[in-house]
C-alpha cells in the first residue's frame, strides 16, 4: 500500500478492503436481470454463488425494461438500464436479459457457467497495473480512497442489498418467489480519476452494502474494492 494513503486510513478506522497491485482486486461481474424475465432465475442463482467468492465482485443489477411486461421490478432502476445500454454501445450487442457482463470487456448470457467461468479468467490474466482502492465504513458513511496510477476514469459508488426476497404476483414469474443476491439499489459517480490519489466520504441508506469500481470509458476497470461482508 502506498505510504501517502496509510496516515488517513489509519485515523478513519480499521480498514474493511483494500485492493491494489499487493492484492489483487475482485474481478467485477454485473448480472442484468429482472424479477419479470422467466429466464433469469437459474443466472441469478448463479450470481448468488459468485457472490460467496472473495475474489469477485458480483452485482445485480435490474432493469426497468420489464416493468410494463406483467410486474413492475421491485428493486429496477433507471440506472441500471443505462449502464446496460452504455455497454450494448461499447460491446457492440444489443440489451438482454440475463446478461453477466464480466469486468466490464465481456458478455455471456448470464446462466451459462461454463462461458462466465471462462471469462471470468480470461479477465483475471488480462489484469495489468491496478491502482490502490479502500473503502472503510465509519459513523454511517463510507469513506473512499484512491491511490496514484496512470488513466483516466470514472469512480463509482454502487450501494446494493446483499439479499433480496420478493414474492411475485404477475408477469411471467407469477406464483414465484424469488431470491436474488448483491442487488444493487444506487449507482453514483464520485468523481473524475485523472492519475492523483483521491478521497471521497459518502452517505448510504441504512443497511446497504458498499463497493466501489474504477473504469475508463471504453469500460475497462483499473480498481475495485468492497467492504468485507458483515462488517
Amino acid at each position: 500500500m502506498s505510504s501517502r494513503l496509510i496516515p488517513l486510513l489509519l485515523a478513519l478506522g480499521p480498514v474493511l478492503l483494500v485492493s491494489g497491485p499487493a492484492l489483487a482486486r475482485p474481478v467485477v461481474v454485473e448480472l442484468f436481470t429482472s424479477q419479470g424475465c422467466s429466464s433469469c432465475p437459474p443466472a441469478e442463482a448463479l450470481l448468488g454463488e459468485l457472490a460467496g467468492r472473495d475474489d469477485l465482485l458480483a452485482l445485480g443489477f435490474h432493469v426497468t425494461y420489464w416493468d410494463d411486461l406483467g410486474w413492475k421490478d421491485t428493486a429496477s432502476f433507471e440506472g441500471a438500464t443505462e449502464r446496460q445500454a452504455t455497454y450494448a454501445g461499447l460491446l457492440g450487442e444489443g440489451n438482454f436479459t440475463p446478461q453477466l457482463v464480466i469486468d466490464g470487456r465481456r458478455s455471456v448470457v448470464g446462466s451459462r457457467r461454463t462461458e462466465a467461468t471462462s471469462a471470468v479468467a480470461a479477465a483475471r490474466a488480462e489484469m495489468g497495473a491496478e491502482t490502490e482502492i479502500a473503502i472503510v465504513r465509519r459513523n454511517g458513511r463510507f469513506a473512499v480512497t484512491v491511490g496514484a496510477g496512470k488513466g483516466s476514469a470514472k469512480v463509482f459508488l454502487v450501494g446494493f442489498d446483499r439479499s433480496l426476497r420478493t414474492p411475485v404476483a404477475r408477469g411471467e414469474n407469477s406464483g414465484r418467489t424469488l431470491v436474488q443476491a448483491n442487488v444493487v439499489r444506487s449507482l453514483r459517480t464520485l468523481g473524475t480519476w485523472s492519475g492523483e490519489p483521491l478521497e471521497f466520504s459518502e452517505a448510504l441508506p441504512a443497511g446497504q452494502d458498499a463497493a466501489v469500481i474504477v473504469q475508463q470509458s471504453d469500460g475497462r476497470i483499473l480498481g475495485a474494492a468492497r467492504l468485507v461482508p458483515g462488517a
